[in-house]
């Protein structure tokens, strides 16, 4: 379910799930007017229950061809992470357990952004020198962002954070890779959402990442430039120019 039409589908639901039973979310994104995660959606909805997050890369269109993938199961409970580790394992699906579920959630929402700035990168057709760099700084703000709502900074460097990033940033199921590309090729995001038949959850997340970086004062450069070109009619190579004359700093 995307993360904008959770609430509602929850709601919708209800009536019909087991009360305290716990919930497993493998959705990606921010709620737009809330800015809420998933996990706190869920328990919103349907009241304090047990929660766990599952994230890393893992296009469906890959699963469902049973090729390997990883993933990490993220839960306060570790009991609880562990018994979806052993649920969702198979010979070709293997899940390590975290105790970070903000920072899962937080990484799984952020790479969406940065992956239309990958997109973009393809769009305009900078080359692997380019896109290499901006993932390294989109992880980079992931990281920044998360620590702010108290995610561990480990997780970024792992399945959840760098492995979905990657895959986000360069597959061709990608969603919103997609959406950065034909952005980049000069067309309008109004006529890319109208001609796709699913959600890429980056274009709303980016919204809710930006108004909740401001509100923090927290320093995010590329989303900031995503953020313009999707909403305030920047053009790509306008943003590119600003984030490339960007004041030297160290790394």
């Amino acid at each position: 379910i995307p993360s904008a039409y959770l609430r509602q589908s929850l709601e919708e639901l209800s009536p019909h799930l087991t009360q305290m039973r716990p919930a497993i979310s493998v959705i990606k994104g921010l709620e737009p007017v809330t800015h809420q995660r998933p996990s706190e959606i869920i328990n919103d909805v349907l009241g304090t229950r047990a929660v766990a997050v599952v994230g890393g890369p893992s296009h469906a269109e890959e699963i469902a061809r049973r090729l390997p993938a990883t993933v990490v199961a993220a839960c306060g409970d570790l009991s609880l992470a562990r018994k979806v580790q052993a649920m969702f394992s198979t010979d070709r699906f293997r899940v390590y357990v975290n105790l970070d579920m903000i920072g899962v959630e937080i990484a799984g929402a952020v790479k969406n952004v940065i992956a239309i700035a990958a997109g973009i990168c393809d769009g305009l057709g900078f080359g692997d020198n380019a896109k290499s760099a901006l993932m390294t700084r989109g992880q980079v703000e992931m990281t920044r962002f998360g620590i702010f709502f108290g995610a561990e900074p480990a997780t970024f460097s792992g399945l959840a954070g760098i492995g979905d990033l990657i895959t986000t940033c360069i597959s061709p199921y990608g969603r919103n890779r997609l959406v950065g590309q034909r952005l980049g090729q000069g067309q309008s995001l109004q006529d890319i959402l109208k001609s796709m038949d699913a959600v890429a959850e980056g274009v709303k997340t980016t919204q809710a990442v930006m108004e909740l970086a401001e509100q923090n004062d927290i320093e995010m450069p590329i989303t900031q430039e995503v953020y313009r070109v999707l909403f305030e009619g920047k053009s790509p190579l306008e943003a590119t120019d600003t984030l490339m004359s960007r004041p030297f700093k160290s790394e």
